[in-house]
């Protein structure tokens, strides 16, 4: 179903509040100040019911330029303006303020309103309507209905309504599937239940018992309740009006102009690429490091500009910017921003997110403004490819992919599927997702570490797993490398034997000189099976350079030779010898003691105990006091 958001713009004392009294019988002037001096200072908020009883939000903001701030914090969530006029007083200073605002968010849909129509003669009144149509030309509004009423009478009144309901039906359904998202415009407590925030929901639904999140503090916020238009609902969408009461929060934990939103579905920010639209009747250029202020959703930001592809920007021209932000804030790529000139505060023009989390740019790089454009130019799927390989080095998910372009799971699995069919990107085990660039510059690094190493070690079967993984990725979380590492052997380009990883090609060669260390190493183990020397004593023993006996062993520890603890090794047919002898031993015996052990194998104590414990850890015997008796039937 579709909802809609009617909006008033214009001069002050025009009559928009007096005209949304006449629409909908309630008076949007809420504050007993508003009220006693005759102006709107803060946003005031209703509804009506059109003819065929459809139901629209309004939205009515303050005309005067010292409320511009409050007048730009409602008119994003409009879907249709009505740009109000007053018939004795024509086109006025805030009116093509107005005007120039709504055209710079690139409002699609409006309906001129000549207000106090019965103060001035019909002549005048076309002298009014000829004025309009100069001051919206080349507009948005160029072609719209100008529409005459009386507010106080209710003149023209019936066939507003008549044209609030044709544009209705003209106005584009606002993305439900896509994440929640309402920009802030008012806090306040209600006794018994707590906080209470209000706004226009832009995006997607919000759900009661959703645990949604607010930006850029990023803290967690559970709906315990929502109001639409007065009403309580279990769910609200995109293009209503909405009161929600959070469960868990202070007042003072929020501020107008936060966002609330789908948990992880922005990022906050201090820096945000854009391309800027400056006014023609700017009255002056822009130019690097101008402080300004930027308008989104709700929030008026401080920032610094960064022009990044000339020296400054000309009224009429448009420039790709970076804004240095003064406090943190939380954007979506073509979020559709006003900046106004710091002082005096004057609208300069309009921008459009490009990158809502850039890095740090140099003015002047033309990789910078080439990356920018592409972003700028290409599809959705386009700007997912450039934010994965920025982030490639982090192995973002799909919950870090949604944060960092702020698409909805649905969208970001569609698009996912077009870029890995296309081959610019790597799914992971569906575990993380890189981009080709970085998952070849992975291969190659990992191809390159093992073939140093292979040459620096040609008698080790292979590089330690946890040291190649720290060495190619450094902290990155270890289940993820793991699959990668997994991926890799499924494709041949490596190979795992346990605890150790080589390349899949990789053969250990053994010359004639270090077969024969290996064969008197062997004898020596098998000449005294259950009192083998240790391997520190082996090279005097022999008598062959350390690091060839050394080299020699690594290659043989694992099989023939096995380390049953820190300081002993075993041949192979040692401990079969023993595990057979033991076997026996409990084919008469309930238990086996170490001595009796120790004579059972003509050795010493610390052996047959050594050997005992290791059995032990292979389950084949276990402890009974001072004894051991059968763990299992081997």
């Amino acid at each position: 179903m579709k909802h809609l958001i009617i909006g008033t713009a214009g001069h002050i004392d025009h009559g928009k509040t007096t005209l949304i009294h006449a629409l909908t019988g309630r008076n949007t002037d809420r504050l007993k100040e508003e009220q006693k001096r005759g102006i709107s200072i803060e946003l005031g908020f209703t509804y009506f019911d059109l003819p065929d009883e459809r139901r629209a939000g309004i939205i009515d903001v303050p005309g005067h330029e010292k409320f511009i701030r409050h007048m730009l914090a409602g008119v994003g969530g409009m879907d249709l303006v009505m740009l109000v006029v007053a018939a004795d007083e024509g086109v006025m200073p805030q009116t093509k303020e107005h005007l120039d605002i709504l055209s710079l968010l690139d409002m699609k849909q409006g309906v001129i309103v000549i207000t106090k129509s019965s103060l001035v003669e019909t002549d005048w009144l076309e002298l009014i309507k000829e004025e309009i149509r100069q001051a919206t030309s080349d507009t948005f509004l160029e072609s719209s209905p100008i529409i005459a009423v009386d507010s106080i009478t209710g003149e023209g009144i019936p066939a507003l309504l008549e044209l609030l309901t044709e544009a209705y039906d003209r106005i584009e359904t606002r993305d439900q599937t896509a994440p929640c998202r309402i920009p802030i415009d008012r806090v306040f407590t209600i006794t018994g239940f707590g906080t209470v925030v209000t706004g226009t929901l832009l995006e997607g639904t919000a759900k009661v018992e959703e645990t949604l999140e607010i930006f850029p503090e990023e803290t967690a916020a559970r709906i315990r309740n929502i109001q639409v238009h007065g009403n309580t609902v279990k769910e609200a969408y995109a293009g209503q009006r909405v009161a929600i009461n959070l469960s868990g929060l202070k007042k003072d934990q929020i501020k107008r102009g936060s966002f609330l939103a789908q948990p992880g579905s922005m990022t906050d920010t201090m820096m945000v690429d854009c391309r800027i639209k400056m006014l023609k009747n700017a009255s002056r250029p822009l130019k690097q490091r101008d402080r300004i202020r930027l308008y989104h959703g709700t929030s008026e930001i401080l920032a610094r500009v960064v022009i990044l592809e000339k020296e400054q920007a000309e009224p009429g021209e448009s420039a790709l910017v970076q804004f240095r932000l003064e406090e943190r804030a939380a954007f979506r790529k073509e979020d559709k921003l006003i900046v106004r000139f710091y002082s005096p505060m004057q609208t300069l023009g309009g921008a459009l997110v490009i990158d809502p989390n850039p890095e740090k740019h140099k003015a002047l790089r033309q990789d910078v403004i080439d990356e920018l454009q592409a972003k700028e130019s290409g599809g959705p799927e386009v700007y997912l490819e450039q934010q994965i390989l920025r982030f490639s080095k982090e192995l973002p998910d799909t919950g870090a992919l949604c944060k960092h372009t702020g698409y909805s799971s649905d969208q970001l699995i569609t698009f996912l599927q077009q870029l890995e069919d296309e081959g610019s990107i790597y799914s992971i085990g569906s575990m993380a997702y890189v981009h080709q660039d970085y998952y070849h510059q992975i291969v190659e690094d990992i191809v390159n570490k093992l073939s140093r190493y292979h040459k620096d070690n040609p008698l080790r079967r292979g590089m330690p797993k946890e040291e190649l993984k720290s060495r190619v990725f450094g902290d990155i979380r270890s289940k993820t490398v793991d699959r990668w590492l997994e991926q890799l052997e499924i494709e041949e380009i490596i190979k795992a034997d346990g605890k150790l990883v080589a390349l899949a090609e990789f053969k250990i060669k053994i010359n004639p000189i270090q077969q024969n260390i290996m064969n008197q190493i062997e004898s020596l183990y098998l000449e005294k099976p259950f009192a083998p020397p240790r391997l520190e004593e082996i090279a005097g023993i022999i008598k062959v350079n350390e690091k060839e006996v050394r080299q020699v062993i690594e290659l043989m520890l694992g099989q023939p030779l096995i380390r049953i603890n820190q300081e002993m090794v075993f041949h192979q047919n040692s401990i079969n010898t023993a595990k057979d002898i033991i076997l026996k031993h409990f084919e008469n015996h309930s238990d086996i003691s170490p001595a009796d052990f120790r004579d059972l194998l003509n050795t010493s104590r610390k052996f047959a105990v050594a050997l005992l414990e290791y059995f032990d850890q292979e389950k084949l015997t276990k402890r009974n006091g001072d004894s051991r008796i059968l763990s299992r039937k081997s």
